[in-house]
């Protein structure tokens, strides 16, 4: 079996969620880890499955995009096994009159401590703009981070924190 990372990708309908699913299950294909969101009107869906090859999978899928409205690709990744987490896991929130490069500067200030984004999601609402990060940081990383993390809100106009993951939310 195949390790493969299949995007979904397009205007939003109902159903596709489902239509996705169904044609990885007719082929066989377990879908480990995914995530989908809504984001303005556009479906955007990623997935990790264990399955046929690529090439079949992808010509499965072919017909759910034939209208154009969707675009599906797959490619055949190399698993990478369980690991543990690098680090400690936190939370980063941001919010703020929305601009340009908040998401940069913030998610840069983590990355300089020696952290890793391993989730992200944004979302503008009006003029407040909202960015929720989950990260791993190294031991100890956290309080210094929270007030670079301080001087880069500062700078941009908007609140930050930063708080322990709670493990049972994850």
């Amino acid at each position: 079996m195949n390790e493969l990372a299949i995007t979904v990708i397009g205007r939003d309908r109902p159903g596709i969620v489902a239509d996705v699913a169904e044609v990885l299950a007719r082929l066989g294909a377990n879908l480990t880890d995914s995530t989908m969101t809504r984001l303005r009107g556009h479906f955007a869906m990623t997935l990790i499955c264990v399955g046929p090859p690529a090439a079949e999978v992808e010509e499965a899928l072919a017909p759910l995009a034939a209208d154009g409205q969707l675009l599906a690709t797959v490619r055949a990744v190399r698993p990478d096994g369980e690991t543990a987490p690098a680090g400690e896991r936190y939370v980063m929130s941001v919010h703020g009159a929305d601009r340009m490069g908040i998401v940069a500067a913030m998610t840069r200030a983590v990355t300089e401590a020696g952290g890793n984004v391993t989730d992200l999601s944004t979302r503008l609402v009006g003029s407040l703009y909202v960015v929720v990060a989950e990260v791993d940081l190294p031991a100890g990383a956290a309080d210094p981070l929270a007030g670079q993390l301080a001087d880069v809100a500062a700078g941009l106009g908007v609140e930050v924190t930063l708080r322990p993951a709670d493990p049972d939310l994850l």
